[in-house]
């Protein structure tokens, strides 16, 4: 469980600060529009999608794509943010609990397949704002067939 910060303006505007950018990832998940990435992630960001580890915003938007190209439409509802900036303040970590929801496209669209976890996150202030500079995904629980996650094709 992570350290929760004594309420305090500066704590408000950081959560607010650090949900509009999970809300943007959610986006360029369900939106399919990876020019948004550098808007989550910084661009040596090393993330870790139930042990599949990438290095870079590039192979991120290429692990994202390969599962939701060829996926119907998709809902990343991500709540319950947590924020831990009691310690360094150069190393600000969040966890976020998610549920992804996919549907199937063609000839899958009767199925669906929801990923149901957490997202725990790194964080550094960048030029441009806070940036997800690590990430580890644990899964919970999985619902459906996961043979909806495709590539374009």
């Amino acid at each position: 469980m992570m350290q929760a910060a004594p309420s305090s303006i500066e704590q408000v505007l950081l959560e607010h600060a650090l949900a509009q950018v999970l809300t943007r990832y959610a986006t360029v998940c369900d939106t399919r529009n990876y020019a948004l990435l550098p808007e989550v992630f910084t661009e040596d960001c090393v993330t870790n999608y139930g042990g599949y580890t990438r290095h870079g915003i590039a192979a991120v938007h290429e692990m994202i794509s390969t599962h939701l190209d060829g996926c119907g439409p998709t809902q990343h509802l991500l709540g319950n943010l947590e924020v831990d900036a009691t310690s360094d303040p150069a190393n600000v970590r969040s966890k976020i609990q998610v549920r992804a929801v996919h549907k199937g496209l063609n000839e899958r669209s009767k199925l669906r397949y929801d990923a149901i976890g957490f997202y725990e996150d790194l964080w550094t202030l960048t030029a441009t704002g806070w940036r997800i500079r690590e990430r580890r995904m644990k899964m919970l629980l999985e619902i459906g067939d996961r043979s909806v996650l495709q590539p374009a094709g």
